[in-house]
């Protein structure tokens, strides 16, 4: 097993597959409203976005208002950071904005709408008549909402921003399900308003002359964080189809390679050495839709160490904003064939320390499980690939050559 390792891993920096052994891809870290692009082994309902994936570089226009002189409850990445603002041009991103209602949340989609011009579409419950309150269920006047919100992502609209409390789950995962069915990223956002909680100052500040006591009703529900599936970096499409290509060369100069044939024998036993390999059909299970890198698996603030990692400023300050991944290797095992990345300083402040290890006394350094699932064989789950990726860290900590 370890010899296949050692070829396995070797053999991922042969040829053209990685390019003067790094690769450097724009990506945007987000959190992913509920189904991910591929969603961890206890969740089924795998998707294809996940959320939000970004990447540059498109055409860029000055805003209608420079980041200096936005005010400061209007100041986000998406809006203010050139890398950030070009990624999303670049990504399908679906922008849910949620809060109370006169907490600021119209004037922070029509910001977003000043930034992207032409390719953002606006969508606000205002403008159905829909009443913010409590419900026992949604009301039918969602219905032409839907239908508009489905008709823009079906023309990918590269933004679109829905306006509403968004204080209900039901209501959200009919959101998740359009921007699942379109492979839409989606992206949280809450207006920073200082009166944003403050029910009396909201009673004379919404359109709807709700009461504080109405206002106190819908509260609760936006007062705790919502946690996604998991936290990760998440490609823009072009960058997803790019490392697609690629991670599809590296499987067939595999496939063609003598060297890695005299090891198909410890790899794939049933398989002819005379003929090509078939590791396309081997690994068959590819991830839908745009490609991620999983930081945190929070499974909905559940998870241990959810809520920890999520109220960490350094992950609040970085959610929606672009970084670039870079891509050291690429790596396959029986089971699985992925990306291995090269987390930056920054990049590293957002990675867990209690994820890079497989036994409790493993000790590989911070970021060594940081990676990109391309394909698992069947019956394989991707979060495999992380751990198969650490048993490539471990031989080289060990001194094989890898």
């Amino acid at each position: 097993m370890l010899r296949m390792l050692r070829a396995a891993c070797y053999l991922c920096r042969a040829q053209n597959c990685v390019p003067n052994g790094h690769i450097k891809i724009a990506t945007a870290f987000v959190v992913e409203a509920e189904k991910a692009c591929w969603h961890s082994p206890n969740n089924n309902r795998g998707f294809s976005r996940k959320s939000h994936t970004f990447l540059p570089k498109i055409f860029r226009k000055m805003s209608a208002q420079s980041s200096k002189d936005r005010p400061e409850n209007l100041q986000f990445p998406f809006l203010d950071d050139d890398a950030t603002i070009s990624t999303v041009k670049e990504s399908k991103t679906v922008f849910i904005i949620r809060g109370l209602p006169g907490s600021g949340k119209s004037t922070l989609a029509r910001a977003i709408q000043d930034q992207y011009k032409d390719a953002c579409k606006v969508i606000s419950a205002d403008n159905y008549k829909i009443i913010p309150a409590i419900r026992s269920s949604i009301p039918e006047d969602y219905s032409k909402l839907d239908e508009d919100l489905d008709n823009y992502c079906k023309r990918d609209i590269s933004v679109v921003v829905v306006d509403d409390t968004h204080h209900e789950r039901e209501r959200l995962d009919q959101l998740f399900d359009i921007a699942d069915k379109y492979q839409y990223e989606v992206l949280f956002v809450e207006p920073k308003t200082p009166w944003k909680m403050d029910c009396l100052q909201l009673k004379d500040k919404n359109q709807w002359k709700l009461s504080v006591e109405d206002l106190k009703k819908m509260k609760p529900s936006l007062e705790k964080d919502f946690l996604p599936v998991y936290y990760g970096w998440f490609l823009s499409k072009k960058s997803s189809e790019h490392l697609r290509k690629t991670g599809q060369a590296f499987l067939d100069e595999l496939g063609n390679l003598k060297a890695f044939k005299k090891e198909s024998k410890y790899f794939l036993p049933d398989e002819d050495p005379k003929i090509k390999l078939d590791l396309t059909g081997h690994f068959a299970k590819r991830p839908p839709g745009v490609l991620h890198c999983t930081t945190k698996f929070t499974d909905f603030g559940k998870a241990l160490g959810a809520d920890e990692y999520a109220q960490q400023e350094v992950v609040k300050a970085s959610y929606g904003k672009a970084f670039t991944l870079t891509i050291s290797a690429l790596f396959l095992t029986t089971k699985t064939v992925g990306a291995r990345l090269e987390l930056s300083e920054q990049e590293l402040l957002l990675w867990p320390g209690d994820v890079d290890k497989i036994l409790p006394i493993d000790n590989l350094p911070k970021g060594s499980r940081a990676h990109i699932t391309l394909g698992c064989a069947n019956g394989i789950e991707p979060v495999q690939t992380g751990i198969d990726l650490l048993e490539f860290v471990k031989l080289e900590k060990a001194g094989n050559k890898v």
